[in-house]
């Protein structure tokens, strides 16, 4: 299907009141916060909650909507950025018509429709990716990458804001389960072990490593199996995943045809006052110094996008041990949503080490682009 011009299927009133809304300011909320104010799903919460949202969330789809507009190089006309743009002004209609909220009826219509939003969205990220590769088809290659920076730094805070926005509707969704897992405030864990969180992504990680190569290098961990803290497990999960996935794909790939057995991969886990650190090391060769601004980047990946032109949008659920590039930023952006960060240090001919900040604290505000 022909990507159709967004500004023909929706109408003016739309488009201009998406600029009205754009300009409105964002509010934040810190991890704290959330855990706090969910710690008593009462009706009274949730009505405040859903009230909050129904104001937020136009505001901050409203501005996305605006940036996929405005993009350098003409990638705002690419049709899969087209359609991406049409999800957040379908989106953005569908907060703006709900009626004001005023009881609990009208809380629970209210909660179902943004959990539609929330699946409407699901393909975002292989989606913009797909643009981004159809803008590079067409593009001189002699254009330096560093030219686009531009693009890097709106997918950064494109992505940081979608984090917010799922982040925000999927701790309201969940608040309303009835029986939720022992310690949980919506998404939030207030005991998480982050050995466990390491173990659980690292053999998810080596089964994928197992399916493309046939066997895959160990993974030690080290640290207090009995330390815990409030944090997102999902969100530990995915950046754990990736660091891991890379450091297996490293190694594998560097000790395939070797007689030495394939080192393990390295995992410690150390809880200061501040930070919980986390850090991944592997002996896959390391990361020559040229290459190390380029990882963070989104528009690097050698990898194909598992999105290809011809796959079809709904099945992007093929973890490949490649992916499509996207792993380290968004992984950073994760990391710095609840005021972390993520470091990565190599050594060309040996390996790296990849250092995953996690603020201990819970009490720096979202970042609003």
């Amino acid at each position: 299907m022909a990507a159709k011009k967004a500004t023909e299927t929706f109408s003016k009133t739309v488009i201009e009141e998406v600029h009205r809304w754009g300009c409105m300011k964002q509010t934040g909320v810190s991890l704290r916060y959330m855990m706090e104010f969910g710690s008593k799903p009462t009706d009274k919460n949730l009505l405040i909650s859903a009230q909050f949202l129904h104001k937020e969330l136009p505001i901050r789809i409203a501005r996305r909507a605006i940036e996929l507009e405005n993009l350098p190089y003409g990638l705002s006309h690419k049709p899969a950025i087209l359609k991406v743009k049409d999800w957040y002004l379908d989106s953005f209609r569908d907060l703006r018509a709900f009626p004001e909220i005023k009881s609990m009826k009208d809380e629970r219509a209210f909660t179902d429709m943004i959990k539609a939003i929330k699946v409407r969205h699901n393909n975002v990220v292989p989606t913009m990716a797909l643009g981004v590769q159809q803008l590079k088809k067409g593009m001189d290659p002699k254009i330096v990458y560093e030219d686009l920076d531009e693009i890097h730094q709106f997918l950064d805070r494109f992505y940081m804001s979608r984090i917010g926005i799922r982040m925000l509707i999927g701790q309201h969704v969940e608040l309303h389960n009835p029986n939720p897992p022992p310690h949980c405030v919506g998404y939030i864990h207030t005991k998480m072990s982050p050995m466990e969180v390491a173990r659980n992504a690292s053999e998810d990680a080596r089964s994928i490593c197992f399916r493309e190569y046939g066997s895959a290098p160990n993974v030690d961990i080290y640290g207090d199996p009995d330390f815990t803290f409030p944090y997102v497990p999902a969100h530990l999960h995915l950046m754990m995943f990736e660091l891991v996935k890379n450091s297996l794909r490293a190694v594998q790939e560097r000790f395939m045809d070797s007689d030495k057995v394939a080192p393990p991969i390295r995992i410690i886990v150390a809880d200061g006052l501040e930070d919980v650190t986390i850090k991944v090391s592997d002996e896959g060769g390391g990361i020559p110094r040229s290459g190390l601004p380029k990882i963070f980047t989104y528009l690097y990946s050698t990898a194909r996008n598992p999105l290809d032109e011809h796959s079809d949008l709904g099945v992007a659920d093929n973890v490949t041990m490649a992916g499509y590039g996207y792993g380290l930023p968004i992984s950073r952006l994760y990391a710095r949503y609840f005021g972390g960060d993520l470091q990565i240090i190599s050594m060309e001919g040996y390996g790296t080490d990849a250092y995953l900040h996690l603020s201990r604290l819970g009490d720096s505000q979202e970042p609003l682009p």
